[in-house]
């Protein structure tokens, strides 16, 4: 694999989303651990995080997503150009994995319903006269005042 391909990734992934903060987790691949990777991220303000060596859990929800994309597109799908797979992909990641799939690790809320609460979540907090912290009403499931 190639440090573009991993730029590249980031660079849609930050473009499409316009996240505030991000910590990219990666296995130990020497595109991630290349000085462009580290550079790049530093750029883009996301806070690198590399796992340790023969840790399986520390990488748990890439491990899920790859095996749900493999079990779900690779595996009943056979791809006759690099065209028609990157096709496939991107249709499989952006119109069914990201808005779509529900996820027992997000609430079984799909990635983009889960990062909207999130962001919901933080809006609320940043408004003036509203308690914030772990128990504000509204953020651990109770009313809000008057609602």
């Amino acid at each position: 694999m190639r440090v573009e391909l991993v730029l590249s990734a980031l660079d849609m992934a930050l473009g499409s989303r316009k996240p505030e903060s991000v910590i990219h987790h990666s296995d130990q691949g020497s595109q991630h651990a290349s000085l462009a990777f580290g550079k790049r991220c530093r750029e883009m303000g996301v806070r690198p995080s590399m796992g340790t060596v023969g840790d399986a859990y520390d990488n748990a929800m890439a491990e899920s997503f790859f095996a749900s994309l493999e079990c779900e597109l690779i595996d009943r799908k056979t791809f006759r150009t690099k065209t028609e797979a990157r096709l496939a992909f991107f249709t499989w990641i952006e119109g069914w994995y990201n808005p779509r799939r529900r996820h027992s690790a997000l609430g079984y809320l799909s990635p983009m319903n889960y990062e909207e609460k999130h962001r919901a979540a933080q809006a609320n907090l940043d408004k003036p006269g509203l308690p914030t912290g772990p128990l504000a009403p509204g953020l651990d499931g109770g009313e809000r005042p008057g609602g």
